[in-house]
């Protein structure tokens, strides 16, 4: 793979993004739920590749067909699979960088209610899918008992999170895991685009939201995702003089450092796990856990140095969610491009279970848990949970601003508070990741137990404490 290819890979990505957004403009159906273009133009990829295309001409033309991967050459494919796994720690790098993180006690009076809804929908999954694997996908299928965490983090952790996971799936015997993972996370975002609509009329025609009163009255513009030239926001603030250091190569810079940070924070508890616990009893868990959640807790290290330090604000936030969401569309598009359909279609039938059991759970927790959980506008505070419990934290914050665009019910500000007391454990934190592990090295149903316990809890502090206020 040489440096050409990479940078051919790159541009071929941006190709598609390209091809995504003009399918999106002019294609109602997709405009009317608010599929994003980087789906879009993954499915294309896809489409384009080894899995359809290739496939198709390897039955018209025979094995030796130049075109047995598709339109593209294995360099460009290979280089894909590795960009998710890198792109990944980009991502959960940015999650706190360039806001200035709040204490504890401002979170839990802000967003209590919400973190309470969340965590109990995260480690719900966790309890549902296990018992799936422990019931079903293992004895009468033969599918791996690890697949019990694959709907936790194909739908609340996302792409960037199933992608990041593959090297630990290979590693622990469960390679077809990062197909499927990656599968349910196409299903969850766009399960959680329509289904998400779907409960935003039923809520409307049924008083449930505080502001919005008809859907359908939304711009064109809006509906193409499209902004108006008038109401542009700037992409991000000059902190810097070009002429001393780009603005956004500083930017880039500083995300650089903290994924460092992270890959030294995990160095040092692989090195401490080596010499304690796993040599006294060959129990191995940070050896398999990946990079990305501990550049999150990196860029939370920054940020804090930052607040203490820095007295410029050189480091905008604007300018860090744009490289957030950059890093997120070329891991989309990577990672559905060398989805493999055939891991899938060997199990089509585990795979629907899991995808409709994840898919029911959050319904049934959005329906019954989030009203008794949030005392007040839970309709436009919860939307924004169930979305990211479906798909990642852009649907929920797509879902927030249809039902509320002007924060009146202050569920945006809420729901950015809450990433800070979920992230670092599930929807692609800690627990995420390294639960692969934990069910390899301790078998399922210990951590079914541990998850049910903790979704309990959860449920009777939002139940019984904030749904009671």
């Amino acid at each position: 793979m040489t440096a050409e290819m990479v940078g051919l890979s790159i541009i071929l990505i941006g190709i598609f993004l390209l091809i995504g957004k003009l399918i999106r403009v002019k294609v109602f159906i997709f405009q009317k739920y608010f599929l994003p273009s980087s789906i879009i133009a993954g499915f294309v990829a896809l489409f384009l590749g080894p899995e359809v295309l290739g496939k198709v001409m390897i039955e018209l033309q025979g094995e030796n067909t130049v075109f047995a991967n598709g339109a593209f050459n294995e360099a460009v494919l290979s280089s894909w699979k590795v960009l998710p796994g890198l792109l990944i720690s980009v991502i959960f790098a940015t999650l706190f960088l360039g806001e200035k993180i709040p204490n504890i006690k401002d979170i839990w009076l802000t967003t209590g209610p919400q973190v309470s809804f969340g965590q109990s929908v995260a480690w719900g999954q966790y309890v549902f899918g296990l018992l799936l694997a422990i019931t079903i996908l293992t004895p009468i299928f033969g599918i791996n008992p690890m697949a019990g965490a694959l709907i936790e983090i194909g739908f609340e952790g996302g792409h960037g999170t199933s992608a990041g996971l593959s090297e630990t799936f290979h590693e622990l015997g469960f390679g077809e895991g990062a197909n499927l993972a990656i599968g349910l996370a196409t299903v969850g975002v766009v399960s959680a685009v329509i289904m998400g609509i779907i409960l935003i009329n039923i809520g409307v025609k049924k008083g449930k939201t505080t502001i919005l009163k008809d859907p359908n009255d939304l711009p064109n513009n809006k509906l193409r995702g499209i902004i108006e030239p008038e109401d542009r926001p700037a992409t991000g603030k000059m902190t810097t003089e070009p002429e001393s250091i780009e603005p956004l190569a500083l930017h880039i810079a500083i995300i650089g450092v903290a994924i460092l940070v992270g890959k030294g924070i995990l160095e040092a508890l692989i090195y401490l796990e080596n010499i304690t616990w796993g040599a006294w009893t060959n129990t191995e868990v940070f050896t398999h856990l990946p990079l990305f959640p501990l550049a999150m807790i990196g860029g939370v290290i920054i940020q804090l140095l930052i607040d203490k330090t820095e007295k410029f604000t050189l480091v905008n936030r604007k300018m860090v969610l744009r490289i957030q969401g950059l890093a997120l569309d070329f891991l989309i598009v990577s990672a559905m491009a060398t989805l493999s359909l055939t891991v899938i279609g060997e199990n089509f039938i585990p795979f629907l279970l899991l995808a409709l059991t994840g898919i029911t759970w959050n319904i049934v927790a959005f329906v019954f848990l989030a009203p008794r959980m949030i005392p007040k506008n839970w309709f436009e505070r919860g939307i924004g949970d169930f979305g990211q419990s479906m798909g990642m934290t852009a649907a929920g914050l797509m879902l927030i601003r249809i039902t509320d665009s002007k924060g009146d019910t202050k569920a945006l500000e809420a729901f950015g508070y809450k990433q800070l007391m979920f992230e670092p454990m599930v929807g692609g934190g800690l627990f995420t990741a390294a639960s692969i592990p934990l069910i390899y090295q301790f078998g399922p149903i210990p951590i079914l137990i541990l998850c049910l316990v903790i979704m309990s809890g959860w449920m009777i502090v939002g139940i019984f404490y904030f749904g009671k206020k």
